[in-house]
């Protein structure tokens, strides 16, 4: 696992995972283009191990519901040490999270995270966390989808991927980027490769032609058309197009 960085010491993008099972990281975060970039050293991943911040001899980190109830929810002193440990060494990342009941998580915002130091993350387990951590550590909460997980080990990875794929230096083509969904508020037009006819099914005439004008208007327009179709939030989002 990466270290924390040293005082004075500089990287590009820094992580630190707050969570009952570090040896879950970096998993699928050490493959692929993202754990190359781990490798390379264009971000950097710690774990903290709450658990070593359990409270008596069986380092309990949990006890049950105020007011009632099923299952148990995550002490607030032991996590405020967890936090205030990793703060020590990563003081200016924004702490966040993960929460069902956070706000979404978007392109938009892995972009802002992106563009930061990094991010530090609190991956919940049983039925939560005690609310006075969330005030007292000001916490963002942050959602991956509206339904529940396990734990928010998951939900920090998908939200590592998103915004390590956007640091400088991960992805080769930057202009690909600037074409994915979500980019321009609109869902990605269809791609297409060889073969040039599968199963009856050809390769549209037009980006066969050469003509990068009509391409580009073809590829706009399929945009427009699936981000109609299966996400006209987004559509009813985006600011009505000036006249030319």
């Amino acid at each position: 696992m990466a270290h924390f960085p040293e005082k004075g010491e500089r990287t590009p993008w820094h992580v630190s995972v707050l969570t009952l099972f570090p040896e879950m990281f970096p998993g699928p975060l050490g493959v692929s283009l993202v754990g190359q970039a781990l490798e390379a050293g264009l971000w950097t991943l710690a774990t903290v191990p709450i658990r070593e911040f359990g409270i008596g001899r069986h380092r309990a980190v949990d006890d049950t519901p105020a007011g009632g109830g099923a299952g148990m929810v995550m002490r607030a002193d032991v996590l405020a040490a967890a936090v205030d440990h990793a703060r020590g060494a990563v003081p200016d990342v924004p702490l966040i999270y993960l929460s069902p009941r956070g706000e979404p998580l978007t392109q938009k915002l892995a972009a802002e995270l992106a563009a930061g130091p990094g991010v530090m993350l609190l991956a919940g387990r049983f039925e939560g966390v005690d609310e006075r951590v969330i005030a007292a550590r000001g916490m963002r909460e942050v959602s991956i989808g509206d339904y529940v997980l396990s734990g928010g080990e998951i939900a920090a990875m998908v939200l590592i991927d998103a915004a390590v794929r956007l640091l400088p230096g991960v992805i080769g083509a930057a202009e690909s980027l600037g074409e994915e969904s979500f980019e321009g508020g609109l869902l990605e037009y269809p791609q297409y490769t060889k073969p040039r006819e599968f199963e009856g099914r050809a390769i549209p005439e037009v980006l066969l032609s050469g003509d990068h004008k009509k391409i580009a208007e073809w590829r706009r327009a399929e945009a427009e058309r699936i981000t109609a179709e299966r996400r006209p939030d987004l559509i009813a989002g985006r600011p009505a197009k000036r006249p030319s």
